[in-house]
């Protein structure tokens, strides 16, 4: 079935929405003109192409409007002459492209949104907001708060921005590193959001996964050779590739009960060439080594064959890159295919992770298959207490009703 006109001029502004803002707040540095302006460009193309046709370049077109937008609403509200004066003499008549400074724009952008002086929450809302292109009410429901609440957080944001002089810019080459961490992080908690949603909605949310991927997909394309940017990517894709076979009846279907004819073969051989070239450079950092755990997972036609001798490793080296507690559960979980569950329990009880779902869920099931079903059901009790994916639940539930005694 063909689009309506009005759905493929919003599916064109939204592929094109965060190129056309960090045009704009490179030019009148000020995203709230910026964000008003395309807003109106949006408008005028609804009104416009469904009766003349979508233009070649669509993303000129509204790059163009949208900065005479903004000009004629400095004029129009009489803001400083200076700031007038200034957006005149930088009007830009550069034609829309692919590559070049609007891609700069759009990766400044995106650290101005993941700049650490934000808390974690507006990093996450902006990022989607600016480049994502999502509305107010589709972040809102995504991460289950009221409509007001994100339109606030956002605002502050903004303010903050503005107030604390957050420069528009990519971080000086020194700071990089670190700044490009937050950016991954954020990105990797939109992915996590949409993968393992929590509330009572859907227990998978594909429009958070996909708007993650996205934005990892432009960074990548901006930053091709920061080999954390490319592991990030990798993982993601190789993570993705398993979703449509994640959940079954509203069930939770782990790991090596998935189907893996229905994992997604084309973002699995993506995700394997980029893991490679991460290998061939032999720099290896968390999100290339977690891409490489994915890596092997997806390789295995069953989960019988899967090599696990080569998971521990690899998770050997992420916990001298990455000592959390979190890493270490998952290598717990890798040990018991190896070494069997008594030794996986014994590394699991020892880590901080109370009140943390997954924990109790991998006591649970190390338990069960030592045969201690009391001990495994009251691990199963605590997993669900903390645990708000429906999906999840579902699977607990179950495992813990197959419990013997």
């Amino acid at each position: 079935m063909s689009q309506s006109p009005q759905a493929a001029v919003e599916r064109i502004f939204r592929d094109e929405y965060g190129r056309l803002v960090a045009s704009l707040v490179r030019r009148f540095g000020d995203i709230d003109l910026a964000e008003d302006a395309a807003g109106e460009a949006l408008v005028a193309a609804l009104e416009k192409w469904p009766v003349d046709g979508v233009p070649p370049n669509p993303g000129a077109w509204l790059t163009t409007t949208a900065g005479n937008r903004a000009i004629d609403r400095i004029r129009r509200e009489k803001l400083r002459m200076s700031k007038y004066e200034a957006a005149v003499m930088i009007e830009d008549p550069t034609p829309h492209e692919p590559t070049g400074v609007v891609e700069d724009d759009r990766l400044r952008l995106i650290f101005t949104c993941c700049h650490p002086s934000l808390a974690p929450e507006a990093r996450i809302a902006l990022t989607l907001r600016l480049l994502g292109g999502l509305t107010v009410p589709e972040i809102a429901s995504a991460f289950l708060v009221q409509e007001t609440t994100m339109g606030q957080r956002i605002t502050r944001a903004k303010a903050k921005i503005k107030g604390a002089n957050i420069p528009f810019r990519v971080p000086e080459p020194e700071d990089l590193p670190a700044r490009v961490g937050a950016v991954l992080a954020v990105l990797l908690l939109i992915f996590n959001e949409g993968y393992l949603s929590s509330g009572d909605g859907d227990p998978i949310r594909e429009e958070l996964t996909g708007e993650a991927i996205r934005l990892a997909r432009i960074l990548h394309s901006l930053l091709p050779e920061d080999l954390e940017v490319t592991g990030l990517l990798a993982m993601l894709l190789l993570t993705e590739a398993r979703r449509a076979a994640r959940v079954r009846g509203g069930e939770l279907v782990p790991l090596e009960e998935q189907d893996r004819g229905g994992w997604d073969r084309a973002l699995i051989a993506e995700g394997h060439d980029l893991v490679r070239a991460c290998l061939a450079a032999n720099r290896p950092g968390r999100y290339q080594i977690l891409a490489a755990v994915n890596a092997v997972h997806t390789d295995a036609p069953t989960a019988a064959a899967t090599d696990w001798s080569q998971v521990v490793a690899l998770y050997d080296q992420l916990v001298r890159v990455d000592p959390s507690p979190i890493v270490a559960l998952n290598r717990a979980v890798a040990v018991a295919e190896l070494d069997g569950p008594e030794v996986a329990l014994a590394i699991v009880e020892r880590l901080p992770l109370d009140g943390y779902h997954a924990w109790h869920a991998t006591r649970a099931e190390l338990l069960r298959r030592l045969g201690r079903s009391a001990d495994a059901r009251i691990q199963y009790d605590a997993a669900l207490a903390v645990c708000d994916n429906q999906a999840e639940r579902a699977y607990l539930l179950r495992r813990r009703g197959q419990l013997a005694g």
